[in-house]
């Protein structure tokens, strides 16, 4: 494991690693001695692999382009005692695959294994198209795993910090929500909006912009008047408390008056026995 600490000084050495391994993927595109043709079937999936969703379609629409002009850019892989670990490229070795391609393009680069986790995070955060989700998840882990802060990230991997906030917010969605950001059935712009409301509130949101087709703008203004509905009735419901107490204190005086007293919500009900107990409250009162 790299070594932890330093804000995220062993992370930028592994950067380096990946932008190194690009450069010379591009640089040497001919060059025999770093491309070469390996059997597919010998490659590992790397299990530090932080995307868990591939886009069937997307794939097959790959998948059909590598048939036409072959496979232009070549997966990264490192060779292991049984063969090969894919370290970056998953979607061209899967797209590859299903062409029934016995062999493909691949670097085999010189990478110690023990980066292995911290170079599959970085790749795909530089290089693929994660989901919502999984991009949070790896922020995630890669903050957690070299405690540093979202500004030292953004630092890093060239994002804002910005983008990396609104990102991992995104992981305090539901498990409902997060499942429809990651089959692509909701955008992260509709759920940066939601994020907040309660469990109940956010499933009919969700729901409502599917159903309905909402706009980003329209479920920024559905979100709005559920919170101005919870703030109203928070306040009536403050109101109601204090109505409440004032009752109460009226109550008690009419008790040390001999005049029963009962509060019915914020009514408050007065129980005479006879005119004379009348008259003698109202001479009071005066």
């Amino acid at each position: 494991m790299a070594k932890k600490g330093g804000l995220g000084r062993g992370l930028s050495a592994i950067l380096e690693d990946v932008e190194q391994a690009y450069s010379k993927e591009i640089a040497n595109l001919n060059d025999s001695e770093i491309v070469e043709e390996i059997n597919i079937d010998e490659i590992l999936p790397n299990p530090y692999q932080p995307r868990t969703h591939f886009d069937e379609e997307a794939l097959r629409e790959l998948s059909a382009s590598i048939k036409r002009h072959g496979l232009i850019q070549p997966i990264i892989v490192i060779k292991k005692d049984d063969g090969y670990m894919l370290i970056a490229g998953e979607r061209r070795y899967r797209a590859t695959k299903m062409l029934g391609a016995s062999k493909i393009k691949a670097i085999i680069a010189d990478i110690k294994s023990q980066n292995l986790r911290e170079l599959a995070l970085i790749e795909n955060i530089q290089r693929e198209n994660l989901n919502p989700i999984e991009l949070a998840k790896s922020y995630k882990e890669l903050i957690n795993e070299y405690k540093i802060t979202q500004d030292g990230l953004a630092n890093i991997i060239h994002k804002s910090r910005t983008q990396i906030t609104n990102t991992m917010r995104l992981l305090l969605l539901s498990d409902y929500t997060q499942k429809l950001l990651q089959e692509d059935k909701l955008t992260q712009g509709h759920a940066k909006v939601i994020v907040g409301l309660s469990a109940e509130e956010e499933k009919m949101v969700v729901d409502t912009i599917i159903g309905q087709k909402l706009s980003v703008r329209d479920t920024e203004i559905l979100v709005k008047k559920i919170k101005n509905k919870e703030e109203i009735k928070d306040k009536k419901l403050k109101i109601s408390e204090e109505m409440s107490k004032k009752l109460s204190n009226l109550q008690e005086i009419f008790k040390n008056l001999k005049i029963k007293a009962k509060v019915k919500s914020s009514n408050l009900v007065l129980e005479f026995n006879n005119i004379s107990q009348i008259e003698e409250f109202i001479s009071r009162l005066k």
